[in-house]
């Protein structure tokens, strides 16, 4: 199986926030993924081939195939085995069984990304609105345009993309979870939830492709300048200083 990603997370995470490819060309490449927008116009949810736009307020549309994408991963849906969840309280409890099972099947150095259909007590997330720059970090933006919001009592699907820490600046360590409600009008990027009883699908990933932007603007980031810290905070909380 393999990821095909636009560009890395340091690049984003230093304001790279241009089109590298759009939403039609993306979807060739995968079914299910996470990513984010042109001048991060909100977050992204690939699910069963359809990519949707979370804004702001946490309302979701079907992305225009013709949007721009700075940065993404997607991979074709798997055909592994289910397992059951419930009574997960927090999105640190889920990452920990998530971690657990891929441990088991001794994938930790791999890449995996998992589908989970749930009902939900609670989804804390968030998505923001465009900001249009250049050379300006990730964190600074969202301090800008970012939104908070909380879903109680809804039925949808998350979807979860790991990567192992050595691979940490092409994309997050750990966990990066996205949410998008069944009826596909509420979701956004998960800092924390509770979930009721969930159907986990975990896709192990072998293979990787990136597609790097391919204009000079590119050449003028100095990406090992990334903060590590910082990616870690807009990436996998809620962005705000913790």
């Amino acid at each position: 199986m393999k990821i095909y990603q636009i560009s890395t997370l340091q690049a984003l995470a230093l304001g790279y926030s241009r089109s590298v490819v759009n939403v039609k060309e993306l979807l060739e490449h995968g079914d299910i993924g996470l990513g984010t927008f042109e001048d991060v116009n909100g977050e992204m949810i690939v699910v069963d081939g359809e990519c949707f736009r979370a804004t702001e307020d946490g309302t979701v549309w079907e992305a225009d195939p013709d949007m721009g994408v700075p940065f993404a991963s997607v991979a074709k849906a798997g055909t592994s085995p289910r397992f059951d969840v419930e009574d997960i309280t927090d999105i640190d409890q889920l990452k920990n069984v998530l971690t657990l099972k891929i441990d088991e099947d001794f994938g930790l150095n791999s890449m995996h990304i998992a589908r989970i259909d749930g009902e939900f007590n609670r989804v804390c997330a968030r998505s923001e609105s465009a900001y249009r720059s250049q050379h300006v970090d990730l964190k600074e933006i969202l301090s800008k345009t970012q939104r908070d919001f909380q879903f109680e009592n809804i039925s949808g699907t998350l979807v979860c993309l790991y990567y192992p820490d050595y691979m940490d600046g092409i994309n997050a360590p750990g966990w990066h979870v996205h949410f998008l409600s069944e009826d596909r009008t509420k979701g956004g990027h998960v800092f924390d939830l509770d979930i009721a009883n969930g159907l986990v699908q975990i896709t192990k990933i072998s293979h990787i492709e990136i597609q790097l932007p391919n204009e000079p603007a590119f050449d003028t980031y100095s990406l090992k300048e990334a903060s590590g810290s910082d990616i870690k905070q807009v990436e996998q909380g809620n962005g705000k200083d913790q």
